[in-house]
């Protein structure tokens, strides 16, 4: 495409048109001709033309109206539908099962996008997301540097980062890198004997004020007396001076389990 048109900054557009971190996207997909695959923000297409050559149907959603408008005539094909929409209002359960995300997100839409892919009764076996560098490692992180965000991910899915594509690739080049986020579908429970709603209601209750003790987080996001909420903290072997982020997804597992 020799000349890109204009990015809408407020609504996060970035261009990107280089080969290998478009086809590494693909790959991380483990993409193949019985695949369906919803891409969100198509843009130029530059992916897109990728998808349509790799995957059985792509369904493409589009939140700019010129843009969705535009790209069957940038990218004619049989197995494309363009859908002009804003993707948290997408019914997800109107994607076949197994089906397969691959997007390159505006930064602003990613933690949101995360938390409906996976409370969604219809979780794609595969999300692949080129990501704010930042948020790719956050969403992997390990006890220490944990957060809402990473638990509830890794909750759902098998987390990986694949490769960094430098904002210089990019058109206009974001202020920061991004990376490849590759979410796996847990097809099993990772914990079987847990209610979701119900673990959540605790680890946000943990999360309440990361800078504060689980101690402190518990007691008033639990409503607990700080007595039993210490005596639930030691029930589960965590130490009640222990911040949020501390905890690692087995530990808030074993907390859950004493409530």
């Amino acid at each position: 495409m020799s000349e890109l048109p204009y990015a809408n900054k407020s609504l996060g557009q970035h261009w990107l048109t280089d080969f290998a971190s478009l086809s590494a996207m693909c790959d991380a997909a483990q993409l193949n001709e019985a695949d369906v695959v919803l891409e969100i923000g198509p843009g130029l297409g530059t992916l897109t033309e990728l998808l349509v050559e790799g995957a059985d149907r792509v369904v493409a959603v589009e939140f700019d109206e010129a843009l969705a408008r535009q790209l069957p005539k940038r990218v004619p094909a049989s197995n494309l539908s363009v859908i002009q929409q804003d993707i948290l209002r997408f019914d997800l359960t109107s994607m076949p099962a197994d089906y397969k995300v691959v997007a390159n997100i505006p930064y602003y839409l990613t933690s949101k996008l995360i938390r409906v892919l996976s409370e969604s009764t219809n979780r794609p076996a595969y999300a692949v997301l080129l990501v704010q560098k930042e948020v790719a490692v956050r969403v992997a992180a390990g006890p220490g540097d944990m957060s809402l965000l990473s638990v509830t991910a890794q909750f759902y899915w098998e987390t990986t980062k694949d490769i960094l594509v430098p904002a210089r690739l990019f058109t206009p080049p974001p202020k920061v890198d991004s990376q490849i986020l590759v979410l796996k579908r847990r097809d099993t429970p990772i914990f079987p004997d847990v209610d979701p709603k119900e673990f959540f209601r605790l680890v946000k209750a943990g999360f309440s004020n990361r800078r504060k003790t689980l101690l402190n987080s518990l007691s008033g996001g639990l409503q607990l007396e700080k007595p039993a909420a210490k005596q639930l903290l030691e029930s589960a072997g965590i130490n009640p001076g222990a911040r949020p982020q501390e905890l690692s997804l087995d530990q808030w597992h074993g907390l859950y389990l004493k409530v």
